[in-house]
């Protein structure tokens, strides 16, 4: 396994980053515990959850399925770099109780205190804003963050779906503020099907020295081999995949998709991540395995070489948007 720095920080860690949504909701706490065993073994350090993963009734589910890992002992705390995140209503479904989600002082004390008892551990490496809070402005957002730091609960704060814009007010604000290192990493969708981050995003991330950690490197399973799957009887196509391949225009374009890889000798799912891997300042795609097998393809993914050849021809069949402001202006 390769290592980079996260960011402009000296945390080191995996080109691969382990995503846990599916422990709970469609993984068992065994199958999950083996997953991060195996993933540990391949020598993934990245871990990503979140407070909401379990989703419904059962959120915090996953949270709590590392935490019972992680009480396993054996150096697992010690050798991961854990990644969750704060914002959802972590109360039942339906209207927030005042001030139960979103980013204020008071959530962000109380979800990151939660997180630590379900994760059993005593501190969490990357915390992680999962949406900007259009009503909490970022002053109280790092005084917040600055006492956490300073209580050792928190080591390093990320964002996720934030557009370059946010990315900007809150590193700018966290230099007014002096003493706060602000953002090192943002997540976000983005993947060969979905490129519109390299408009604004991660031009943004590079500016400020924030990592990207791409989630649904596989768009829902669209980059993934979908119709190949589909003609030999597999997995029934769902959700965002499905979606998508309703459209005439974007099913031809997969279809294109799969024989320049077929042509290639090479899995889908695997180019997808690979690709992902030598773009500028990706640090690595969240991989969310549901199994074993796909969690040592991905592991394959990253010791994947892409010719240029074939790197133009991805290019060709989904082409990204182009840099900003050149893409919507002249």
């Amino acid at each position: 396994m390769k290592y980079t720095q996260l960011g402009r920080t000296g945390l080191k860690v995996s080109r691969l980053v382990l995503g846990t949504m599916n422990f709970g909701p469609q993984t068992d706490e065994a199958d999950s515990h083996a997953i991060m065993d195996a993933a540990l073994d391949a020598g993934i350090n990245f871990f990503d959850t979140a407070n909401v993963y379990g989703w419904g009734e059962n959120k915090g589910r996953t949270e709590s399925i590392i935490g019972t890992w992680f009480a396993k002992g054996e150096g697992r705390r010690d050798k991961v770099v854990l990644a969750t995140k704060v914002y959802g209503n972590m109360g039942a479904d339906g209207p927030a109780w005042p001030n139960h989600d979103k980013l204020s002082a008071l959530n962000i004390r109380r979800a990151v205190d939660a997180s630590l008892k379900r994760l059993q551990t005593d501190y969490i490496d990357v915390y992680q804003f999962h949406h900007i809070d259009r009503d909490t402005p970022f002053e109280e957002i790092w005084q917040a963050i600055d006492v956490l730091v300073q209580q050792g609960k928190i080591l390093y704060v990320g964002s996720s779906n934030f557009p370059g814009y946010k990315i900007a007010q809150a590193n700018e604000s966290a230099a007014r503020r002096g003493g706060t290192i602000g953002l090192v990493s943002e997540q976000c969708l983005y993947n060969l099907a979905e490129r519109r981050a390299e408009m604004e995003v991660i031009p943004a991330a590079q500016d400020y020295g924030l990592g990207v950690i791409p989630w649904s490197p596989l768009h829902g399973g669209l980059l993934g081999g979908v119709l190949k799957k589909e003609a030999q009887g597999g997995r029934r196509t769902s959700g965002r995949a499905a979606d998508a391949l309703a459209d005439p225009a974007t099913r031809a374009q997969i279809q294109s998709y799969e024989d320049l890889l077929d042509k290639h000798g090479i899995e889908p799912g695997e180019a997808a991540l690979a690709w992902l891997l030598t773009r500028p300042g990706v640090t690595g795609p969240i991989v969310g395995p549901r199994t074993a097998e796909q969690l040592a393809s991905a592991v394959r993914a990253a010791e994947l070489e892409l010719s240029e050849e074939l790197l133009t021809g991805l290019d060709e069949i989904f082409p990204g948007p182009g840099p900003s402001p050149e893409a919507f202006a002249w």
